[in-house]
């Protein structure tokens, strides 16, 4: 499985709009600037997210993007389905009647493996960990600092 440009910005995304929650709602606009993303292609995303349960907006004059839980609960696979779907890496595994091999093969259980093992990596992150990780590397003068 190859992760998505969409899934790479929605995560980097996040992990900023995370590391703005003191300030309470962040524009759109500030998040697309602050990670050099265009706006209209981070709304797409954003509204994804949003449908998944991971955003909410406040409308109005001091509107924008909130998380919808506390960034320590979301973790990365969460993002990662929300905007990939199922992170299968074969068909077979989510539909065996799409392979009339499906009850004997050694593959599929090797695929089956990969997934588990995707699945606990990707769980095992949450986007509060990547938040204080940006933090770590921007202190020692390798991340980002953030513009917007």
């Amino acid at each position: 499985m190859k992760i998505s440009t969409r899934t790479r910005y929605g995560l980097r995304a996040l992990i900023d709009l995370a590391s703005r929650q003191s300030d309470g709602p962040v524009m759109l606009r500030a998040i697309a600037e602050s990670e050099g993303l265009s706006k209209k292609y981070l709304d797409n995303i954003f509204t994804s997210l949003r449908l998944a349960g991971l955003l909410r907006t406040i409308r109005g004059a001091h509107g924008g993007y909130l998380l919808n839980k506390p960034a320590s609960e979301i973790t990365v696979l969460d993002v990662v389905t929300a905007l990939e779907g199922d992170i299968s890496p074969v068909d077979c595994l989510d539909h065996p009647e799409l392979c009339d091999r499906s009850d004997n093969c050694v593959t599929r259980e090797l695929w089956k493996d990969l997934r588990t093992s995707m699945e606990q990596t990707l769980a095992s992150r949450t986007v509060q960990q990547l938040v204080d990780r940006a933090k770590e590397l921007e202190k020692s003068g390798k991340g980002k600092k953030r513009t917007a």
